[in-house]
């Protein structure tokens, strides 16, 4: 192969050189003939080069996966061109056949070379790239060109790449058709349609077992697209029980914050009305002991007005007196000192009434004095029972605030325990999935997961319940309970 490969590229630039070379000669002076002066010695170069060119930019396309057909045509273009002018250097075409035919056949050889040249890098590119493709036969395409061009049609639309993978497809559908007609009859017409769709289906290019195999597919099809949607159906009532949850939970907030606010009003509410009433009774009093001292000093004012009043009939009295004893000095010499005693044992009664109006008010003080601590000592009552109310508020602020906490630790466990029963239940789902698991097995394990929510008591999880769950009638209700409690006894956890 080495040597052939070296004999190959030196026997392919000899030919493509002595090619190029008559080419151009021929071409020169054709040239020359035809008044292109000097410009005919570029001319040849400009034709033969410009072949060479556009094969070079085709293949280079080719190499990056962007070809572009329409290089090909004009390279082409110019090969009909260059052996068109070499044919008609020689003189007329016909008047000179041989001469024709010599001078034709130096850029055939050359272009046989440039073309040998473009197949073997295409058909290397393209096995580099995975995308190797035959073609039909030419020897097919003489004795059968009918079927050949179908053949051809349906690799080039569907990408069969191989003429054997072609020969191969075709004999599987030949023999399927004759196996078909000795069982169904030569115009097919009993056959069911699925054992003619390899037939229906040959002109895309599919095999007899893919075609077979379509119904099976479009099943399984069918079957995956239900099992998505059922298990979006299922995601979808998974969301709204969060929705509905947090719902609840926002529900039961609002209650316990109206709750509280209930809590801190009265609190409110009862230590005005502590603070109220402390403050009517201390103002009631207040009043109280204002009035007793107005009576007081009323008394004290009349009590000192009698005295004003006794001290001054005594005078006048003594003023009479000392008037007739100037009348009578003589005889009442010994009555003055009668008098004297008696006025001394009045002085002395009128003293005693005025000590005892002073101890009725020094009584009537001590009693004032008495009401005020009263009122002091209700006063300080009155505080204690605020500071009381006070730390009553604040022990329901706390045994509310751990009312909140202990319900919302309980609305986010029973949250979490819905999660995880949402996840225990799509895992389980996607294991049934996976095990391809018939409908009856599927609401049995259902069921059993039901029951092991309920605390593992079949008699909790009721046939009702069972029944809107799987959507089935209380008879197969029964019996998938039967069915759950058999795989739990045979110890199924999800």
């Amino acid at each position: 192969m080495l040597g052939l490969t070296i004999l190959a590229a030196l026997g392919g630039a000899a030919l493509a050189g002595i090619g190029f070379t008559g080419s151009y000669t021929a071409l020169r002076d054709l040239g020359f003939r035809h008044g292109f002066g000097d410009f005919s010695y570029a001319f040849p170069v400009g034709v033969d080069a410009g072949i060479v060119a556009l094969l070079a930019m085709d293949l280079h396309l080719i190499r990056k996966g962007t070809p572009w057909p329409m290089l090909r045509l004009l390279a082409h273009g110019f090969t009909a061109a260059t052996i068109y002018f070499n044919a008609a250097s020689a003189g007329p075409l016909l008047g000179n056949p041989t001469g024709t035919a010599m001078h034709a056949v130096i850029p055939v050889m050359f272009v046989a070379v440039v073309e040998a040249g473009r197949r073997l890098v295409v058909r290397i590119t393209r096995i580099e790239a995975g995308h190797q493709r035959d073609g039909v036969p030419l020897h097919r395409w003489i004795l059968a060109p009918g079927p050949s061009f179908a053949m051809y049609r349906r690799m080039r639309l569907w990408g069969i790449d191989s003429y054997r993978r072609a020969i191969e497809l075709e004999r599987e559908r030949t023999v399927y058709r004759v196996m078909l007609e000795r069982d169904h009859g030569k115009n097919l017409k009993d056959a069911p349609a699925d054992l003619l769709l390899p037939l229906t289906m040959k002109r895309f290019g599919l095999s007899v077992e893919e075609a077979l195999a379509l119904p099976q597919e479009a099943d399984e099809a069918a079957r995956l697209r239900a099992e998505r949607t059922a298990a979006f159906e299922a995601e979808a009532a998974v969301r709204a029980e969060a929705r509905a949850a947090e719902v609840e939970i926002s529900k039961l907030r609002t209650a316990g914050r109206i709750e509280a606010a209930g809590y801190e009003v009265g609190a409110e509410t009862a230590t005005a009305k502590a603070h109220a009433h402390a403050r009517s009774l201390a103002a009631g009093r207040e009043a109280e002991a204002a009035e007793r001292l107005d009576q007081a000093s009323e008394e004290l004012a009349a009590a000192a007005a009698e005295q004003e009043a006794a001290d001054a009939r005594l005078r006048a009295a003594e003023t009479a007196r000392l008037a007739a004893e100037t009348e009578k000095a003589a005889a009442e010499a010994r009555e003055r000192t009668t008098e004297t005693e008696a006025r001394a044992a009045s002085h002395e009664k009128a003293k005693a009434e005025n000590e005892d109006a002073a101890q009725t008010l020094r009584l009537r003080a001590a009693e004032t004095a008495k009401l005020a601590t009263e009122i002091e000592a209700d006063a300080a009552e009155a505080a204690r029972r605020t500071a009381e109310a006070q730390r009553d508020t604040a022990a329901a602020n706390r045994d509310r605030a751990d009312h909140e906490a202990a319900e919302s630790t309980a609305r986010l466990r029973a949250a979490e325990a819905r999660e995880r029963a949402a996840e225990i239940e799509l895992r389980a789902v996607e294991a049934e999935d996976a095990a391809k698991l018939t409908p009856a097995a599927r609401g049995a394990r259902r069921v059993a997961r039901m029951i092991l929510a309920a605390g593992g008591d079949p008699e909790a999880v009721t046939l009702q319940t069972i029944t809107e769950a799987l959507d089935v009638s209380l008879a197969t209700a029964s019996q998938r309970r039967a069915d759950a409690v058999e795989l739990l006894h045979h110890g199924y956890r999800p």
